[in-house]
């Protein structure tokens, strides 16, 4: 697989309207990007607007606007991205600058030499940024401990916006959280089939902003994600997590010497 043109960037945007175009002309340039799949969840500001504009002046033909007609929630926007996409690989991407399109090629490398399935950009494994906010960087080591503990998995960054996906890979999940509680939702639904996919984590940069430039995510969402995380791991049964077995989804990569070595390696 190639890096460029190989990539569907997910944007979903509520309020926005100081950013998302500075966003836009950095994410569609980026030589990875083969397709830009916004999700305005009925933003209040201009953003819509703005976005609109956007795309008749640059007439990229990359670019796609979905519309929510009422704000439905940040895992509502992504959800409807993720059915939407095409290319071979998929990102989330924030329409503020908190995470950069310079790491692409960071989080998409072990995907495209074939090492991984899944790849979780974590802000604390050294890239460098913004100072963080110490309640704040705490309240996401703190649910990244849990979901841990709960997934056995070892991740350092649950919460990290930049996870990438073979398309195939996220399209067979069933996903169902509306807000920010889909994080977990996916990082379960992940962890659950650890034998089958190819689950990598990579340092990348973080430039926070505060809630006076816009953060929106609040404690009452820290507060969902443990219950996001009880439901997802022992409440519901991994039967209903995915579209199909991934021996159907996934076969050439089960049988490949990549995927053989790699499961050598880690017993």
């Amino acid at each position: 697989m190639k890096m460029k043109n190989s990539l569907c960037v997910v944007i979903p945007v509520y309020n926005e309207e100081k950013t998302v175009e500075s966003v836009l002309d950095k994410v569609s340039s980026r030589p990875e990007t083969a397709e830009v799949i916004i999700v305005d969840d009925a933003s209040k500001d201009s953003s819509r607007e703005l976005i609109s504009k956007y795309m008749e002046s640059h007439k990229d033909k990359k670019i796609t606007l979905l519309t929510q007609e009422r704000n439905l929630g940040k895992g509502a926007a992504i959800r409807r991205g993720f059915a939407a996409a095409t290319a071979p690989i998929v990102i989330v991407q924030d329409a503020d600058w908190e995470y950069s399109p310079d790491d692409y090629p960071l989080v998409l490398e072990p995907i495209v030499s074939g090492k991984a399935d899944v790849v979780y950009g974590s802000r604390f494994q050294g890239g460098g940024g913004r100072v963080l906010l110490f309640r704040h960087m705490m309240g996401n080591k703190l649910i990244t401990f849990v979901c841990n503990f709960m997934t056995n998995l070892a991740l350092t960054d649950v919460e990290s916006c930049y996870k990438v996906f073979k398309r195939e890979v996220i399209q067979n999940i069933n996903l169902e959280t509306c807000r920010f509680g889909i994080e977990v939702e996916m990082t379960a639904k992940i962890a659950k089939s650890r034998e089958e996919l190819r689950i990598f984590e990579v340092p990348i940069s973080y430039n926070n902003r505060s809630y006076e430039e816009g953060k929106k995510i609040t404690w009452k969402d820290g507060v969902a994600a443990f219950w996001h995380m009880f439901k997802y791991n022992y409440r519901q049964s991994p039967a209903k997590f995915y579209k199909r077995p991934w021996s159907e989804v996934l076969p050439a990569e089960k049988n490949s010497p990549t995927t053989a070595a790699s499961k050598t390696d880690n017993q």
